[in-house]
Order: C-alpha cells, then structure tokens, then sequence
C-alpha cells in the first residue's frame, strides 16, 4: 500500500516526571523490559508497514531513540528520526515534517501505543472507503480511560463526571461527532442530527491515537489552521465537523437549536436514534439533497476503525499507565511479548520466590528469603536478602539493600536503596539514593535536573 507512516514518540513528559529523563525520554521508557516505543514499531513491521519516520521532540531525545532503533531493528525497518522542537503538540509535529510526506495516504501512531491492534487493518480500512480520514477506537479500559487516569503518588488528576463521546453512523462505518471530556448530560446541535439522520452515541470508546489520512487534506488543514496543535483535539474533530457542515449545507459556527442527551455511568447507548429510521444510510444520505434529488456538491468521509473488545489498547500517558501496562504485558496481554519472562540464568537465592506475572531481567541477582510478586525487575539489578517487591517496577543496574519493602512503586535505573527501606505508592527518579531506613508513602523522589 502507498502509505508513509509517521510514529510520533514524543520526549519528554511532564506527566511522567520522574520517571522520563535527560537518559530516558518518554519513548525509552521500559515495559516489560522492552522500550515502550518498541512495540509500535514492533505491530508495524507485523503488518509490513517498514519505512517509517519516527518524530522525537527534542535533538538530544532524538539521537537516543535513534540509537537503539539502529540496533534492536537493523535490516528489519527503514527509519529515518525526525527532531522537532518541545511541546508543538501532534499536528504540529506533523505540520513540521509535512515537507517530507509524499504519499497518498499517511498512517500517524503515537508512540506510546501499547496494543495488538493491526495497523495494516486499519491503513485497509481507510483506502478501502476512500476516507480522509479513518480514526482508530478500542474499548475503554474497565478501570477508564487511561486518557483520563491518574499519575500516580499524590496526584489524583483524573476528572469525575467527564465523558469522551463518539458519534457513529448505524452501521458503525463512518465517524459522525466527537466530543472529549463533556459532563453527563450534553447537548447536540439540530443541524447535526438532520445532517447525518441516524446516530449512535458511543461513552465506551476511547481514541486510540493511530490514525490514517489522506496527505492532500490533511496538509491542507494544517496549512490553512496554523493554529492546531493535536491530531485529537483539533484535525479529526474539524474534519468530522466539516463533513456534516457541507452535508447541511450549514456552517459550523452557526447554531439553530439543539437536543439534550444523557449517559449515565459511562456506559454504552446502543442505537440511540435521534432522528427519522427511516432515513437512508448515511452515505446514501450524502448522495441526495433535501428533497431526493442528487447532490453535487461531493464531500469527505471520516470513517471508524473500531477494534475487537478483545483487543489490548492502552496508551502510556501517565504513571498509572506505565504500572498498568507492565502489570498487563507480563500478565493477560502476555502475547505482545517476543522473549521469556524469566531472563536467562538469573541467580536466585535460598527460599526466594518469583509469582507469576512476573519478570526479572538478565543478569539480576537477588539474596535468600526474597518475594517477588506482580512486578517487573530490569536487568542488572543487585537485591539483597530478605527484600519484598509487590506490584512494583523496577528498572535497570538497581541495588537494593536487605530487608526493603517495595510496593506499588517505580524504581528507576540505576538507584540505590540502602537497608530497610520501605516504599509504597512512590517513583523514585534516576540515580536517586534513598538512604537506609527511610520510609515514603505516595512521594516522588529525585535528584534535581543540572
């Protein structure tokens, strides 16, 4: 297929502090040992999709993911790196590489997707209804949405009462409304509901940041909308809305009444009808004007490429994240993984105990009278005698002292925790040392940045 794919890898993370560094920007990040970034691009050379431009924010960011994509994929992908500048948002960052798309279509995925979502599926999708643009959508998580979770420790961000809401034909093709974060009861505009006839109001999908686009339309909106900074938030609503502002034959900004609807407890509103059933299809309905006859003004088509309720679909966005995916990736979504959970000949002391959904790396030791459960350790790690590690992280060349307690934390590469230590609900940031008998509870922990 003539697709460009473009990964968008970010940097560094303000939502991630401290678990992103100068050393470690966002798309090093580890799951399950393996680079967050690795898995994208390990989906994408599954589906065939080898010739790449991965976008890194930051110089600094960029020669490090470079780096380790020349020596974990060489002969396997043609990657070329992209540096960008901080903070310009996803469709900035595509407005400043738009010099070097040349394809018909383009295939944008964030970096730190961590999912069995095929993205040659959705690419067949968009080419196949002619879109501008197909959006990709899973179910939201049981625990909510990972866009709105918590990062963790003391900061509780995640807003009650807020609803991500999509809007599709009845035959769940097309991408009719969106709206992020609405309370309960919303209100939808007249002109929408008689543009597109029938519709069904979706609280159970969530965004899943890969999408396809037609290059000449998409360009052409981050020309002409200079201000637009995300792909979520500002391209793929302005292009739904403007499919069903041709369609009506009435412009965006104008309003003419509108129709409360409510959701209650996030849950589905299955074929919600909010007009005539009679209506045709909704692209039948994009054929005809008002009266029945044949309309020939031509417009786009936003399609949706909805997947399985079976499939793994999490975004690393948040500290909550990173733990819920490293508890995921070496549990029930164990098949995203291509080595052994247990590294090669790890050294384990007398009576030490690894449970299941576990993973500890190569070349880690660990004393006599360990528990290790539901955690990942990274490689290179020195744990003494007599240390607990529950639902924990812990990244790589860590020393922890005897008798330490680690529970529900992150532990970054290369700290030192001293004897006695106990932790629960903490990040500790690279480098840190927590000096013996110390005692923390929901902090976070780091060395000032020079």
């Amino acid at each position: 297929m003539d697709f460009q794919v473009v990964v968008l890898a970010g940097g560094n993370s303000k939502s991630l502090t401290p678990l992103v560094s100068k050393d470690v920007p966002k798309p090093l990040l580890p799951v399950a040992n393996h680079p967050v970034l690795y898995y994208v691009l390990h989906q994408l050379e599954e589906s065939n999709l080898k010739n790449l431009i991965v976008v890194v924010e930051g110089e600094d960011a960029g020669l490090l993911v470079g780096a380790w994509i020349s020596g974990t994929f060489v002969d396997r992908l043609h990657v070329e790196i992209a540096a960008v500048p901080e903070d310009i948002g996803t469709a900035g960052a595509l407005r400043a590489i738009s010099h070097y798309l040349t394809a018909k279509d383009i295939l944008a995925v964030s970096g730190d997707l961590v999912s069995d979502v095929s993205p040659g599926a959705v690419a067949a999708t968009h080419r196949r209804h002619d879109a501008v643009v197909t959006a990709t959508l899973c179910s939201v998580p049981i625990s909510g949405s990972s866009e709105l979770g918590s990062s963790g420790g003391k900061d509780k961000t995640k807003k009650p009462g807020r609803y991500n809401i999509i809007g599709l034909d009845p035959r769940k093709q097309f991408l009719v409304h969106i709206a992020t974060e609405v309370e309960k009861d919303t209100r939808l505009q007249k002109h929408l509901l008689h543009a597109v006839g029938q519709m069904e109001i979706r609280s159970d999908l969530m965004d899943a940041h890969m999408y396809a686009f037609k290059r000449s339309v998409l360009q052409e909106v981050l020309d002409r909308k200079d201000t637009f900074q995300s792909l979520k938030q500002d391209v793929v609503p302005y292009l739904v809305q403007s499919q069903l502002a041709v369609l009506s034959g009435i412009p965006q900004a104008e309003e003419d009444g509108n129709k409360k609807v409510s959701f209650p407890n996030n849950q589905v509103m299955v074929s919600q009808i909010l007009a005539n059933a009679s209506t045709p299809s909704f692209h039948e309905l994009y054929s005809m004007d008002p009266d029945g006859f044949a309309q020939t003004r031509k417009t786009h088509k936003c399609c949706a490429y909805i997947a399985s309720s079976s499939s793994y679909c999490v975004r690393l966005n948040s500290i909550q994240a990173f733990m819920d995916i490293n508890r995921d990736v070496t549990g029930e979504a164990d098949h995203l993984l291509s080595d052994n959970v247990i590294g090669p000949s790890p050294k384990l002391g007398t009576k030490t105990t690894v449970g299941p959904h576990c993973m500890l790396g190569e070349g880690s030791e660990m004393g006599d009278k360990c528990q290790v459960k539901r955690s990942v350790i990274g490689r290179h790690c020195r744990i003494g005698s007599h240390v607990k590690v529950v639902n924990s992280v812990v990244m790589n060349h860590v020393t922890i002292g005897d008798g330490c307690i680690i529970q529900g934390s992150v532990i970054c590469s290369n700290v030192q925790l001293q004897e006695r230590v106990v932790l629960k609900d903490c990040q500790v940031g690279a480098g840190f040392v927590v000096t013996a008998g110390s005692e923390y509870k929901g902090e976070s922990l780091a060395r000032k940045e020079k």
